[in-house]
């Protein structure tokens, strides 16, 4: 399994505390292939430590996403989901018929975030990002 170095590390020159717990929480998010819920992570790191509430990974997640070590994605179905920011920043087309989901090229978000800062004087963020609508096998 692959440790969470570059989290690890941050966490670590923070001065915040490396408890097996919060190992474990580290590690499914870095060893997940695809975004992970914290239901997901609890589900993972209970196998372990059967004793760790789910409060215990969702205060990580804020910490983490507060850092700027995750970033947390709202991808449907009623579930925040969690990504490594190291990992790079990517979007998502959501289909809300059939639940596909749909990798969006970073370079059409940059079009977007320089015409929101032009036009509305905004500096959005757009490091990670859901688009909801229907593909085109569900049809409009």
């Amino acid at each position: 399994m692959k440790q969470p170095h570059d989290i690890v590390s941050k966490l670590s020159e923070l001065g915040y505390r490396l408890t097996p717990q919060r190992m474990m929480i580290l590690s499914a998010i870095e060893n997940s292939d695809d975004h992970i819920s914290a239901e997901e992570i609890y589900a993972q790191v209970t196998v372990k430590y059967p004793n760790v509430n789910i409060s215990t990974v969702y205060r990580t997640l804020e910490l983490l996403k507060r850092l700027g070590l995750t970033t947390e994605t709202d991808l449907g179905g009623g579930r925040v989901r969690y990504h490594p920011a190291a990992k790079g920043h990517h979007h998502h087309l959501v289909c809300q018929q059939c639940g596909a989901i749909i990798a969006l090229d970073e370079s059409l978000m940059s079009s977007l975030k320089s015409a929101l800062l032009r036009e509305y004087k905004f500096s959005a963020d757009l490091r990670h990002l859901a688009i909801f609508g229907r593909c085109v096998n569900c049809g409009k």
